[in-house]
């Protein structure tokens, strides 16, 4: 760990986030920016099996990368047998072992048979399947028993994936209601493997501020700030919500998880000193559900200027796609799951003869398979050859890499999250001067129709997809003209965030923010493509 340095600085923060860093923009930014600002910044994430280094800087601020070892992860499905279905095989690969190992078993029986009646002739052929029988009989009896207890296993794993199933929802009510806040210990006992991994490193820094990302790191950061308070420092503790747990995804194979996140962030909401998020909406609904004092202060998504100290050209997005300036070119960055719609506009293509799609998603952690997925699906509609996936650029290059398209997409489905914010792409696009093909969540849409900078189209409808891309890609200067409104571009860049930011921070220690001295910077106009760059998510 690093040694205290904090002379000269404005105070030492200590930033928390449950990933690797690399392809969240919005952390790479905040730890930049807040350096850039005189804060002695330390940024902790979590290191993988794809992770390149341990340590690395981005400007003047220091990511360490922790190995975070998770037994306490494992779903309760597979910490041992259940009473629900006894004759289940137990957890872990048993069932497959035994289905593979009777089908071995049946496989050297035939062998034999065969072998007897091509290399002994008939009479020892026939002699060898009688002498056969019993052991034929029973490879016939247990491979039924065994198929059943397979089935029995695989029985068990859906009523344990049911969220709606009795002796599911029971225990999560029952520790729920014994605990309130507090179940979370129970239903998901694997967030304390964060708190395990973080705890040491963040007490050896001794930071002034500790910067939490989403609710993962609210728990940890709480801790350690009760920790810190405890040895006579007076730590801070900011929490920044990136969305609202409450309107998060369950996952389908543990119906326990979404209510333990729910109680975990329930029981350490009241804790932070100050709350930043992502949306005006989110911000009312944070306070709202946790009792807030004040409103959460909001640091938009918004793209970032290239750092003094950006290396490299920008790649060039049609060249990687390979077609000309003519060719009409949607793009989409950023993650991909089913949720986020994109496979829509593939399936959109057939009726888009022209038109070509670069879809900006290949993760550097390796992570790609709904990607692949997605140019697969394209072969089989002939459209393969439309269909560009492209890695990630770095988060400065983004804007003017997507600056090259015809339209930027967003084709996310209605989900409590979606509905809240405009996410990082939707400003990256709009400096970009893209006009924008949004489906009808509620914020971006709405913010759509407002500017004029786009079209929405109803989520998850193809027909009406086809009709706002035909729209943009009809009359594209109709839609850019919405980014020459004054003050539109300016208020939606990452230095406006980062004076929210730094203007936090100082209100926490009692001391006066930064000042500025600089100017935000100008907007990208048609044909330069190298004035403002972006993010990643």
């Amino acid at each position: 760990m690093a040694s205290d340095t904090r002379t000269g600085s404005r105070g030492r923060v200590v930033m928390l986030v449950d990933n690797g860093v690399h392809g969240d923009s919005r952390v790479q930014k905040a730890a930049r920016s807040a350096a850039d600002a005189g804060w002695e910044v330390f940024l902790l994430g979590i290191r993988n099996a794809r992770s390149e280094t341990d340590t690395w800087q981005i400007g003047g601020a220091e990511v360490q990368l922790l190995r975070v070892p998770k037994p306490l992860h494992r779903p309760p499905q597979g910490r041992g047998r259940s009473l629900r279905r006894p004759l289940a095989y137990p957890p872990g690969t048993k069932a497959a072992y035994r289905i593979q190992e009777i089908k071995a078993w049946q496989a050297e029986l035939y062998e034999r048979r065969v072998r007897a009646q091509v290399l002994g002739g008939r009479l020892p052929a026939v002699v060898g399947r009688t002498a056969q029988l019993p052991s034929r009989a029973a490879a016939v009896v247990l491979a039924r028993w065994v198929k059943f207890r397979a089935g029995e296993t695989h029985r068990l794993r859906k009523h344990q994936a049911d969220p709606d199933a009795l002796l599911t929802k029971l225990p999560i009510r029952s520790w729920q209601a014994l605990l309130g806040n507090r179940s979370w210990r129970r239903l998901d006992p694997g967030l304390w493997d964060f708190e395990l991994a973080f705890r040491t490193a963040i007490d050896e820094l001794e930071p002034d501020i500790i910067h939490a990302n989403d609710f993962r790191m609210l728990g940890v950061g709480a801790r350690a700030m009760l920790r810190a308070r405890a040895a006579g420092r007076d730590t801070k503790l900011v929490w920044d919500a990136h969305e609202f747990v409450g309107g998060v995804t369950g996952r389908d194979d543990n119906p326990r998880w979404l209510p333990a996140q729910i109680a975990y962030t329930a029981e350490y909401a009241g804790y932070p000193d100050a709350v930043v998020t992502v949306s005006e909406t989110l911000a009312e609904l944070l306070q709202e559900t946790h009792a807030l004092p004040e409103r959460p202060a909001v640091v938009l998504n918004a793209p970032m200027a290239p750092p003094v100290d950006a290396d490299g050209e920008t790649p060039d997005l049609r060249a990687l796609c390979g077609v000309d300036e003519r060719t009409p070119l949607l793009a989409y960055a950023g993650a991909v799951n089913p949720s986020r719609g994109v496979q829509l506009m593939v399936e959109a293509l057939p009726e888009l003869p022209e038109v070509h799609v670069a879809l900006v998603t290949m993760n550097p952690n390796g992570d790609n398979l709904f990607s692949e997925s997605l140019l697969e699906r394209a072969v089989e509609l002939g459209v393969g050859d439309r269909v560009h996936l492209l890695p990630y650029v770095k988060h400065w290059q983004v804007v003017p890499f997507l600056s090259a398209a015809d339209a930027g997409v967003i084709p996310i489905h209605h989900k409590p999250n979606h509905e809240l914010a405009l996410i990082t792409k939707f400003l990256e696009y709009s400096h970009a001067r893209l006009p924008i093909v949004v489906s009808d969540v509620k914020t971006m849409a709405q913010t759509a129709r407002d500017t004029g900078q786009g079209e929405v189209f109803r989520a998850e409808d193809l027909a009406d997809y086809v009709r706002a891309v035909r729209a943009v890609l009809a009359d594209p200067a109709r839609y850019r003209a919405a980014y020459d409104k004054p003050g539109l571009l300016e208020g939606w860049t990452w230095e406006a965030q980062a004076q929210v930011l730094d203007q936090v921070y100082s209100d926490l220690l009692g001391i006066p923010a930064a000042a500025t001295g600089g100017t935000v910077p100008a907007t990208r106009f048609p044909g330069d493509r190298r004035e403002l760059a972006g993010t990643t998510r």
